[in-house]
C-alpha cells in the first residue's frame, strides 16, 4: 500500500493528509478515554466508533490498544516539552524569565487536565509504557537543559542562589501544577471552595510562582 494512501473498509483509499487528520482525531478520542478509564478500561471499538472509522483502520494506525495509548503518551508529553522549550528565557531577564515560565506551565497544566489524568494513569502501571515513547528521554533533558542555561544566568547576575539542581526545579515546578489538578476535586470538597473559580485559580497562580521564586531568588 503506497505510503501516501491508504485503504477503509468499502470506503476507497484516503489520501496522506486525510489519513493525518484521522489519526489526529482518533488521538483525541483516545486521550479522552483513557483519561478517563485508565488502559485496560478502555475499549478500541468504543473509541472507533466516536471517531467515525473502524477498529481495523486504528489497529493499522497504531498497532494494537497499547500502541494507541503509546503515541497518546507521546504527544501528550510532546506538548507540554513544546511549551517549555520554545519560549525564549534568554530574551528576558532572569527572574522573569522564570516566572514566566513558571505560569506558563501552571496555565498548560489547567487547561489540559487530561495530560494529568494520563500521567496518572501510566504512574498507575509503574511506568510500563512511557520508556518506550520514541524521544522521550531526550525531549526531557532538552528542558532541563534549558532550565539549566537559565539558573546559571541568574547566578551569574547574582539573582539566583547557587546549587539548585534543574531537575529538582523542573520536579517542583511540575508538582504544584500537577496537584493544582490532580487534586481540584477533593480538596474543594474538603475545604468547601470551588478551587476551579477563574479568580482562586489566578491566586494559586501568583502563589506558585512566588514560591518558586522565593526558593531562587537570592536572600536579601
Amino acid at each position: 500500500m503506497p505510503a501516501s494512501e491508504v485503504k477503509r473498509a468499502g470506503r476507497g483509499p484516503i489520501r496522506a493528509n486525510d489519513a493525518e487528520r484521522t489519526k489526529t482525531d482518533i488521538l483525541d478520542v483516545a486521550t479522552a478515554h483513557f483519561a478517563s478509564h485508565g488502559l485496560s478500561g478502555s475499549r478500541v471499538d468504543e473509541i472507533a466508533e466516536q471517531t467515525n472509522t473502524s477498529k481495523r483502520m486504528l489497529y493499522y494506525y497504531f498497532g494494537s490498544k497499547e500502541g494507541l495509548y503509546r503515541a497518546v503518551l507521546s504527544r501528550s508529553y510532546n506538548e507540554i516539552r513544546r511549551l517549555e522549550t520554545e519560549v525564549d528565557l534568554d530574551a528576558l531577564d532572569p527572574e522573569a524569565a522564570l516566572a514566566q515560565l513558571v505560569a506558563m506551565t501552571f496555565d498548560w497544566h489547567r487547561l489540559n487536565p487530561d495530560f494529568v489524568r494520563i500521567v496518572m494513569v501510566e504512574n498507575t502501571l509503574r511506568g510500563a509504557h512511557i520508556g518506550d515513547v520514541p524521544g522521550i528521554t531526550t525531549r526531557a533533558e532538552s528542558v532541563i537543559r534549558v532550565l539549566g542555561r537559565l539558573l546559571e544566568r541568574g547566578v551569574e547576575r547574582g539573582i539566583f542562589r547557587g546549587g539548585i539542581d534543574p531537575i529538582d526545579l523542573h520536579l517542583t515546578i511540575s508538582a504544584l501544577s500537577f496537584y493544582n489538578v490532580s487534586n481540584s476535586y477533593t480538596v474543594s470538597r474538603i475545604f468547601s471552595r470551588d478551587f476551579k473559580l477563574p479568580e482562586v485559580q489566578r491566586a494559586r497562580r501568583a502563589t506558585v510562582v512566588e514560591i518558586i521564586l522565593k526558593w531562587v531568588l537570592v536572600r536579601p
